[in-house]
């Protein structure tokens, strides 16, 4: 989790800068409203993720950690969820750049398929898999 929470916020911080950079006035107003949804969702990303150690220190100590367990797992869970979607608005951003207008969509589409294999259907697969054998 503190490599995500790290993550998240360096991608943040980029995301903040490029804004100041000259190449941000000649983009065209796709590119702008998809630069601002990346935008909100790093925030709200940033939000979710540092939410689980600001909600964990503020109930600790307090004799409810099945609940800080699971209220901070949600959270985690939601950070998530908006890191996949960060992390695609901000593929697609780049790739509308690097490559053209067309391609970028179905390579984005892949690589967040590729993501939600790895960070839900496999989770999802091995705890079917194992806990109902037990």
């Amino acid at each position: 989790m503190r490599v995500i929470q790290t993550g998240v916020q360096i991608l943040f911080g980029f995301l903040l800068t490029v804004v100041f950079t000259p190449r941000f006035a000649v983009l065209d107003a796709t590119d702008r409203t998809i630069y601002v949804t990346t935008v909100l969702l790093g925030a709200a990303t940033t939000g979710a993720l540092v939410g689980t150690v600001t909600f964990h220190r503020l109930v600790t100590g307090h004799r409810l950690k099945p609940q800080t367990v699971l209220w901070a797992s949600r959270l985690a869970l939601v950070g998530v969820v908006l890191l996949l979607g960060t992390v695609a608005s901000a593929l697609l951003l780049i790739l509308r750049l690097a490559l053209n207008e067309s391609a970028a969509p179905w390579v984005v589409a892949g690589l967040v398929l590729w993501f939600v294999v790895c960070w839900f259907v496999l989770p999802a697969w091995v705890l079917h898999r194992y806990s109902s054998s037990e």
